[in-house]
C-alpha cells in the first residue's frame, strides 16, 4: 500500500514531537484521510505520575479498613458500625464476679440467664438499671467470663459483643454478620437511654422482638441504663399531658423496656456494704491496712464522694493501693 502525504502541510524535521493536526495523506484508495495519532512517550509518563499521585493522596485520606476480626477467635470484641466489623479486645477490663459485694440476687439471676444461654437453651434479655457506679455493667462483664470459665473457656462458648448506644441503628447488621455463627454472643450496650425525639428506639424495638427476622437464636442483648423504661420522667409525662391520647402516647415511648424480660435493679449501698466491699479488694489484692483504719478512711472517702458504690470504693482502693506502692491486677 503506497501512502504519501500531500503539500497541505509538512511538520518540520526539527519538532519530531510534534502532536499537532495530522497531516492529510493519501491512501492508495485515493481518499484523503488523518494517520492515527500518535501520543508522544513523555506524555503517557506524566500521565501516569498524576495519577499514582492522586491514588496515594486518597490512599492517605481515606485508608482502606482493617479486615474484621475472627469471631471465633476471641472472648469480647467491640462493633464499629462505620466499616461494619468487630474488633477483637485482647484483655476485657473487669473484676472478678466474687468481689462484686451487695448485689447477690442480681447475680444469681443473670448468671442463670447466662448459663442456660450458653447451653443453647432459651433466655431473656435483660435490662440492668439503677443508680450510677453500682456495678451495672461490671456484673455483664464477671458473669460472661465465670460462665465461660465454666463451661471450658477462655474463649469459651460465649462471646461479649459491645455496641455503643449512637451505633444502634447498625445493630442489624451486626445481627446479619452473626447469625450463622456457631458460637453464641452477648450483644451489651452500656448506658442506653434515649432523648427527645431520637427515633433510634423504634430500630431496637424492631430486633429485640416484632421484627420478620426477629432475634437471632444465638444472641442475647444485655443493657444498662440509669432510666428503668430507658427515657427520662419528664420526656415520659410530656407525652401524657400533651398527647390526643395520652395512654397510648406513653405505651409507646415505654415498650421498649418490655422487650428485656429481666429487669435487675441497683442501688447505693449502706454503710455496711460499702465497708464489704472495701474488705474484699483489700484481701485480694494483698493490701494491709488495719481494719479500724480502713474503716476511717473509707467513710471520708465516700463522704466527700457523696456516694456509697461499687465505683466509688473501688477509687478508694485505687487510691489505698498507690499509696501503698503497690499494684492492682
Amino acid at each position: 500500500m503506497n501512502i504519501f502525504c500531500s503539500r497541505i502541510f509538512r511538520p518540520s524535521k526539527k519538532r519530531a514531537d510534534y502532536s499537532g493536526p495530522a497531516p492529510l495523506c493519501n491512501v492508495s484508495g485515493g481518499r484523503y484521510g488523518r494517520p492515527p495519532f500518535l501520543r508522544p512517550a513523555t506524555m503517557d509518563q506524566d500521565l501516569k505520575a498524576t495519577i499514582s499521585r492522586i491514588a496515594a493522596a486518597l490512599d492517605r485520606l481515606a485508608p482502606p479498613l482493617p479486615a474484621g476480626a475472627d469471631i471465633n477467635a476471641a472472648e469480647a470484641y467491640v462493633w464499629h458500625a462505620a466499616g461494619h466489623r468487630l474488633e477483637a479486645v485482647p484483655r476485657v477490663n473487669r473484676v472478678n464476679l466474687d468481689l462484686l459485694v451487695g448485689i447477690d440476687r442480681q447475680k444469681e439471676t443473670l448468671v442463670e440467664n447466662t448459663r442456660r444461654f450458653a447451653k443453647g437453651l432459651p433466655a431473656n434479655n435483660a435490662l440492668l438499671w439503677g443508680s450510677r457506679g453500682a456495678g451495672k455493667s461490671s456484673i455483664v462483664k464477671a458473669v460472661h467470663a465465670h460462665v465461660n470459665r465454666e463451661m471450658g473457656g477462655p474463649p469459651g462458648p460465649l462471646a461479649l459483643v459491645e455496641i455503643h448506644r449512637e451505633d444502634i441503628p447498625s445493630l442489624p447488621a451486626l445481627l446479619t454478620m452473626i447469625r450463622d455463627s456457631r458460637r453464641r454472643f452477648i450483644v451489651f450496650c452500656d448506658d442506653l437511654s434515649f432523648d427527645g425525639q431520637d427515633a433510634a428506639y423504634k430500630s431496637l424495638k424492631a430486633v429485640l422482638d416484632g421484627g420478620i427476622e426477629g432475634r437471632p437464636d444465638n444472641v442475647v442483648f444485655y443493657a444498662t441504663s440509669n432510666r428503668r423504661h430507658l427515657m427520662p420522667r419528664d420526656m415520659i409525662e410530656n407525652e401524657r399531658s400533651t398527647a390526643i391520647n395520652p395512654s397510648e402516647a406513653v405505651e409507646e415511648k415505654v415498650s421498649l423496656s418490655d422487650r428485656f424480660g429481666l429487669w435487675l435493679g441497683f442501688h447505693n449501698a449502706d454503710q455496711d456494704t460499702f465497708f464489704a466491699m472495701i474488705e474484699g479488694y483489700c484481701a485480694f489484692y494483698g493490701l494491709d491496712v488495719p481494719k479500724d483504719e480502713l474503716r476511717k478512711q473509707a467513710v471520708e472517702w465516700a463522704i466527700t464522694r457523696g456516694s456509697r458504690s461499687g465505683r466509688v470504693a473501688w477509687q478508694f482502693i485505687q487510691e489505698t493501693a498507690g499509696r501503698l506502692g503497690k499494684k492492682l491486677g
